[in-house]
This record gives structure tokens, C-alpha cells and sequence, in this order.
């Protein structure tokens, strides 16, 4: 049986007569890569802040690493490692003094902080950079001594607030191969993203919207059971053949992708391919070809309403 890091129960949290985490129950498998994709404002920061104890949820229940939260939040600061989105070590001292400051907080001292902070540099390619002042650094490179200095303390669960937003994508991607090395030890993870690539990369996502919880899966079942099929049009018009298609309560929805109509259809349409051919006879000669889903499918199936 599955050991849980983090579990939520009825987990919500107000501010006034703003809803921010609305009744969302969480279950997070120790050693995995747990995902929130999300646009902005849609909770995903406030439940980060509620699951480390720096927020109390206004109801609910919330247990991380068998600690109470936020009851029991200063027994799990050490043994949590938090990547907030903005950058937030100081520009004034270098990448090596920021590394042993911040190992210092966590409690390491003489002979293991020296040690930790030579290989974080190594293991994070700082080594080079040890005496350069933060503020001279790339987006990337801060992004990689954000995250050397998350880990210096070797914690068990590791909080990740949409870390990459600000780098490049071949930065995003080595940023990710690290990812996986931490979990490969035993590190769980949990990070927020609005970006379709990474969430397909978590072993299990949820995905929200207004405070809610619309779904919550291995990227794999999301795109199995979504509810629709997804054909592709190659054909001539396409800004008006959409807005035709979407009117059809049995289409989910349509967007253009260069010169194709990508259109999400109910399940309910056993064919749709013949489906659309009768809908619209401008389709009969066209090109249309059933196609596998995507994330970014599965993100528009569940979440908004249906808008002709």
C-alpha cells in the first residue's frame, strides 16, 4: 500500500467573501511528482501556503509527513524544502554565500555545511559561479540556485510554486531532469505549473479552476477518460466553420492550430467524423482525422463552461 506525504480533507480557505481553496480533498503519494496546473489565481499558491502551515485553511483537515498543519507547521519546516515563484535570496551576496546562509537556517554547521554546499554547486553546475554576486546571474541560473538552496538540507518533501515561469525552455527542461533525479531518491514533490508540457511530466495531476479541484489523475487516465473524441479539419474558412461548430451543443469546443480546426466532440456522437460531414457539407471533400488527445484537451473538457 501507497505511503501518503500529504493529505487534505474538506480543505478550503476564504478571505472575506472570496473563496480561495473550495472543499478540495488531496491524497499525495510519497516519492512521486504531484502536479496543480492551473491558470493564474486559481488557488494553486494559497493551497501551497495552506499544505505548508504558513496559511490556517478556514475548514478542513490537512496532514503533511504525519504532522498536523498548521498545529504542527514548525516540526515540518525542516524537513520541507519551498521554492516560492519569485526569486527570493539576496542579489547582494554570491551564489556561495546564499547557499551557506541558507544551509546555516536549516541547521547545518562546520564541516556537513561545507560539504553540502560543494555539492549542491556541483550537482546544480554552480561551481563556476560560486563567487559571482546573485544579481549578475540569468533567469536560469537563478532558477538552478533556487533550487540548490531548497535541497541543501536534503528534505522529504519538496514544495515547488511555479518555478520555471521566468526561464527558457531548455532551462525548463534540465530544471525537470533534476526533478526526477530528487524523486529517484526519495523526494516528493509537489509544484504548481500552468504549463501543459510539465504537467504531462507529474506522475499524478490535479487540475483547478476557481479554488476547485475539476480533476485529479495520472496524466495517462486524464486523456483516456475525457469525455470527448478530438478530430482535426484540414479545411478552407476556418474562423467560420468554428464558429458554425461551436454552436452544436454535441461540440465541446474548437480551437485553430495553423491550418487545422482542432474540435473536441461528446462522446455521445458515436461517429464523428461522419457526424461533422452531415452537420456541415462543406466538409465533404475536406481532410479529418480522429487524433489522440492532449492535455490541454483534457484542461478545456473540464473546466469553464460550454460558450458557443
Amino acid at each position: 500500500m501507497a505511503t501518503i506525504a500529504i493529505s487534505a480533507q474538506g480543505l478550503t480557505k476564504t478571505f472575506g467573501d472570496f473563496t480561495a481553496i473550495d472543499n478540495i480533498n488531496l491524497a499525495v503519494e510519497k516519492g512521486t511528482i504531484y502536479g496543480f496546473l492551473g491558470p493564474n489565481g486559481c488557488g494553486k499558491s494559497t493551497t501551497i501556503r495552506t499544505l505548508t502551515g504558513l496559511l490556517t485553511p478556514s475548514s478542513g483537515r490537512v496532514d503533511v509527513l504525519g504532522l498536523s498543519m498548521p498545529q504542527q507547521a514548525d516540526k515540518l519546516r525542516l524537513r520541507i524544502g519551498y521554492m516560492t515563484q519569485k526569486f527570493s535570496l539576496y542579489d547582494d551576496l554570491t551564489v556561495a554565500e546564499n547557499l551557506a546562509f541558507i544551509g546555516t537556517i536549516y541547521g547545518l554547521k562546520g564541516k556537513q555545511l561545507n560539504q553540502r554546499c560543494r555539492r549542491q554547486l556541483e550537482t546544480y553546475s554552480l561551481t563556476s559561479l560560486s563567487k559571482r554576486l546573485v544579481r549578475g546571474l540569468s533567469g536560469g541560473q537563478k532558477q538552478r540556485l533556487s533550487l540548490a538552496a531548497a535541497t541543501i538540507h536534503q528534505p522529504e518533501l519538496l514544495f515547488l510554486d511555479e518555478p520555471t515561469s521566468a526561464v527558457d525552455p531548455e532551462n525548463r527542461r534540465d530544471f525537470w531532469e533534476k526533478l526526477f533525479d530528487l524523486c529517484e531518491h526519495g523526494t516528493t514533490i509537489l509544484v504548481t505549473t500552468h504549463y501543459m508540457d510539465e504537467a504531462e511530466r507529474c506522475h499524478r495531476l490535479a487540475i483547478m479552476e476557481a479554488g476547485q479541484l475539476r480533476a485529479d489523475d495520472t496524466p495517462q487516465n486524464l486523456m483516456a477518460n475525457m469525455g470527448v473524441n478530438i478530430v482535426e479539419i484540414k479545411a478552407l474558412r476556418l474562423r467560420q466553420l468554428k464558429a458554425k461548430l461551436v454552436a452544436y451543443k454535441q461540440v465541446r469546443s474548437a480551437a485553430q492550430l495553423g491550418v487545422r480546426l482542432r474540435v473536441l466532440i461528446y462522446q455521445s456522437v458515436a461517429e464523428p467524423v461522419i457526424w461533422l460531414r452531415q452537420q456541415c457539407p462543406e466538409l465533404q471533400h475536406a481532410e479529418l482525422e480522429v487524433v489522440r488527445p492532449t492535455l490541454e484537451d483534457v484542461f478545456v473538457s473540464v473546466t469553464g463552461e460550454h460558450r458557443p
